[in-house]
């Protein structure tokens, strides 16, 4: 059985519609209500219809323009004095339809006389009008805020969907930047391994311009992406230096936001690889449990490194981005950790899918 969408059948409906459904509702409970005193009901509904008359535009002044002008303005004090007007003016109206129609059509032989100007009268009528008006009101309140709370919800979803179009963008520069200075550090050494790492550098390329533009991709696709990095690495840096990579879990399947566990990878060889070391490691497990990723990172640093190049390591372009866009995709369905020892930087992401 297909769903209802209520919202849609709410809001999308034609108004009119609407409009009459909520009067042939109104009027036909009070009828019904009233007519069973007498038994009466045919009296009773015409009596209701005669007061519809009066009720509808005392109800669409205040729909239409006491609340667009004023109440949704936040002119307050102005709306209510307006609306206690509008009341009293049309229990007048209701008060003098009961002696020109009403008791003329219904009374007429019960030998009473009702006077046009009986303000006692005239203020009991208002329980005509202000119980009907009330529910009108509840009624356009109630679509006027549940309209803005998903105005500002689109509002805000654009904004973070604009966000993160941007962090995206400022990963790829960045990721392009570093892999290009690698090329060009070995094009100046004519190195035999240039062209495997253009042929790298291709698939990356068709990587980050195709699959990085959906939402999430196949987190075996993001390993591969990390596994070619290290390869581009390893050629640029050779025997000084060591990268473990370890893979536990089953990956297929899985789906993750595009570029996520690359700017740790990054980081690691930007820090983690230093002219000052003679030997140089980089530690990376991944790990796949049920729901949840673990990622773990780890490189040397160097002994002579400087307050500065922490403060670089942990609050980087690279570092800085994933956080942010952690918080818009995964918000409280992750944790990030970032430990220093006397050796080593160790990143650590355990993150809920």
């Amino acid at each position: 059985m297909p769903r209802v969408n209520f919202e849609k059948l709410i809001f999308d409906s034609p108004r009119v519609l609407w409009h009459i459904i909520f009067w042939v509702i109104y009027t036909s409970f009070f009828a019904l209500v009233y007519g069973s005193f007498e038994e009466d009901y045919s009296k009773q509904f015409q009596i209701v219809w005669i007061d519809a008359v009066v009720q509808i535009p005392a109800v669409y002044i205040v729909l239409y323009f006491l609340m667009p002008k004023l109440l949704f303005k936040g002119k307050f004090g102005q709306f209510f004095i307006s609306l206690l007007s509008i009341i009293l003016i049309f229990s007048v109206f209701i008060w003098f339809c009961y002696v020109w129609v009403q008791h003329p059509l219904f009374w007429a032989g019960d030998n009473y006389e009702p006077e046009l100007w009986n303000f006692g009268k005239i203020f009991k009528n208002t329980s005509k009008i202000y119980p009907v008006v009330a529910l009108a009101i509840v009624a356009k309140w109630f679509k006027f805020w549940y309209k803005q709370q998903k105005n500002n919800q689109e509002l805000a979803e654009e904004k973070l969907q604009a966000e993160l179009k941007f962090l995206k963008a400022q990963v790829h520069p960045h990721f392009l930047f570093n892999t290009l200075n690698n090329l060009y550090a070995l094009t100046l050494k004519q190195s035999k391994e240039a062209p495997e790492v253009v042929l790298k550098l291709s698939d990356l390329l068709s990587y980050m311009l195709y699959d990085c533009t959906a939402d999430t991709v196949a987190l075996d696709k993001e390993v591969r992406l990390v596994e070619d990095y290290i390869v581009l690495e390893k050629i640029r840096y050779g025997d000084r230096l060591n990268v473990n990579f370890n893979l536990f879990g089953e990956i297929n399947g899985r789906a993750i936001a595009p570029l996520m566990i690359l700017p740790f990878i990054e980081n690691a060889f930007k820090h983690g690889v230093s002219e000052e070391l003679d030997e140089s490691w980089i530690s990376i497990d991944l790990t796949l449990k049920t729901e949840n990723l673990t990622l773990k990172v780890e490189n040397s640093k160097s002994i002579q490194e400087v307050t500065e190049d922490r403060f670089d390591y942990k609050q980087g372009i690279g570092l800085t981005n994933v956080k942010r866009r952690l918080e818009i995709l995964y918000p409280e369905r992750y944790q990030l950790d970032i430990h220093e020892s006397s050796e080593s930087f160790l990143v650590v992401l355990k993150l809920n899918f």
